[in-house]
């Protein structure tokens, strides 16, 4: 038995915060945007999701980053609806284009948790179903 009364799991070795994760560009925040979109807690994107369905990619025309990720918030706060009280993980699909033939279906999972390890108001991170 651990002689560490405060965690039954002993002290901890190693620890990366979200406010590291924003800084190392793990992480974008999307909070402002999100806020506009009617999402009440702050909002961040694993640098997969921005970087595969926010950042418009070369050559694609008719888009920009700004109106890629409204439409991940509109279609984030629309699985919020749908979901039912007390889940913290949702589904979230939508329509992205990435180039200019045609759309396709893209699945990603939006989880709630603290906001930091300090910091246990809650917040939503989206994410690729690969990544945890």
């Amino acid at each position: 038995m651990n002689a560490n009364a405060s965690s039954p799991f002993g002290e901890v070795i190693h620890a990366y915060t979200r406010s590291q994760a924003v800084a190392d560009g793990e992480q974008v925040e999307v909070s402002k945007l999100a806020t506009e979109a009617g999402i009440r807690f702050p909002v961040f994107l694993t640098r997969g999701v921005y970087d595969q369905f926010v950042t418009v990619p070369a050559g694609v025309e008719g888009q920009d980053e700004t109106g890629r990720l409204w439409d991940i918030l509109t279609m984030l706060r629309f699985a919020i609806r749908r979901s039912r009280a007390g889940v913290d993980r949702v589904a979230v699909a939508l329509y992205v284009c990435n180039d200019n033939r045609h759309a396709r279906l893209v699945k990603l999972i939006a989880a709630c948790g603290a906001l930091d390890i300090d910091d246990p108001q809650p917040a939503i991170t989206v994410l690729l179903p690969d990544e945890n």
